[in-house]
């Protein structure tokens, strides 16, 4: 199967798929390189809802907490993990 595209739609769809592919390597390195994370980023970095979340909480994850400003290590969410695993 053959497209016949115009050179300006060419032009503007690899500008576009270069944008993405741009903005997705960014998130992957502010991922890698951000330790500490808000409760809902520990969420999604521990793959599970916001209110499991809070439950890893009460079963022993630790989580920092300072002037009322909540923030998780990946570390430890790793290790909470890793621990609860079988």
């Amino acid at each position: 199967m053959n497209l016949i595209l115009s050179v300006d739609f060419e032009k503007q769809l690899r500008d576009l798929i270069y944008k993405a592919t741009q903005d997705a390597i960014k998130q992957l390195k502010n991922n890698e390189e951000k330790q500490w994370l808000s409760l809902k980023e520990g969420a999604q970095y521990a793959g599970v809802s916001y209110n499991t979340f809070l439950k890893f909480r009460d079963l022993g994850l630790k989580i920092c907490e300072i002037d009322g400003v909540k923030r998780v290590n990946k570390k430890s969410i790793d290790e909470f993990l890793e621990k609860f695993s079988y």
